[in-house]
């Protein structure tokens, strides 16, 4: 419930409207669930009106409406449904899209929230990140290595998508020397039980115990590598992504994140036709 002056002064009291029964006009979009807690001046101020710093200023002189009632306090904090103005039109936040690499550690969860209260990787970024992210594609807990985390849905369903072939090369740790005759096999490609699992190429590390193999495969199914090594009878011992579409692990320790370049964001959408 908010109070406005009246023309005799007075306060005068003034309930917001419901979700239902509003006009045509007011039939907008509303603040989206990712601006939910946001105060007011931070939220004019990422629709591209002004600075933070100017809209505190246009939120007291009475340019902002929410929900058809002046709104004067710029610390009054969005909630998801509110219809924020500008003089008569409706404001909404400049979607900024963000990308972020990590090189995820073990023991973390590839998901946004998790029921158990294990960590995932978007508690990692929680100090780090203002934009609402989610992982593309999913890493085992066990499973290391690089990890793309954005809000952009259109390039996040492209590199997930077979069609678009994205490389990922996995460093695969085997409980035992891995046979030449084994690596012809997944060369070629295994039947699993859901279907063949093509491999793009599988080699023995350089320089390495041949118990530890390169997979490179642009497939994408749930645990597909740990199941290519499983089927053959080998325990995967360690796993972790070192390449995923052009993007490698060079100057990112375990557990930490960091922004894509310009160059690797021109590349990544170079190979999803973005």
């Amino acid at each position: 419930m908010r109070r406005k002056p009246s023309a005799s002064g007075k306060p005068k009291t003034e309930r917001r409207p419901s979700a239902y029964g509003k006009t045509k006009a007011e039939r907008r979009p509303s603040a989206p669930e990712s601006t939910e807690g946001m105060r007011l001046n931070k939220y004019v101020a990422h629709c591209g009106v002004a600075s933070r710093r100017e809209a505190a200023e246009i939120v007291k002189q009475g340019h902002i409406t929410v929900n058809s009632v002046v709104e004067t306090e710029p610390f009054y904090q969005i909630k998801t449904g509110d219809i924020v103005k500008y003089k008569g039109q409706v404001i909404r936040p400049e979607v900024r899209r963000v990308y972020y690499l990590m090189n995820k550690p073990k023991n973390v969860i590839t998901t946004t929230s998790d029921e158990k209260g294990r960590k995932t990787v978007l508690d990692l970024v929680a100090d780090r990140v203002e934009e609402r992210v989610f992982p593309v594609g999913r890493l085992d807990r066990d499973t290391t290595g690089l990890l793309l985390l954005t809000n952009d849905g259109e390039l996040a369903l492209k590199m997930t998508h077979p069609s678009y072939k994205i490389k990922k090369i996995y460093h695969a740790t085997l409980n035992k020397t891995v046979s030449k005759e084994d690596l012809e096999k997944i060369r070629a490609g295994l039947e699993l039980e859901d279907g063949p699992a093509p491999v793009d190429a599988a080699d023995y590390i350089i320089e390495r115990p041949h118990s530890e193999v390169g997979l490179t495969v642009h497939i994408g199914r749930n645990r597909i590598v740990r199941r290519i090594f499983e089927h053959l009878g080998y325990e995967v011992l360690k796993l972790d992504r070192v390449y995923l579409g052009g993007l490698t692990k060079k100057d990112l320790p375990r557990g930490f994140v960091r922004r894509l370049t310009s160059q690797e964001l021109i590349m990544l959408k170079h190979f999803t036709g973005k």
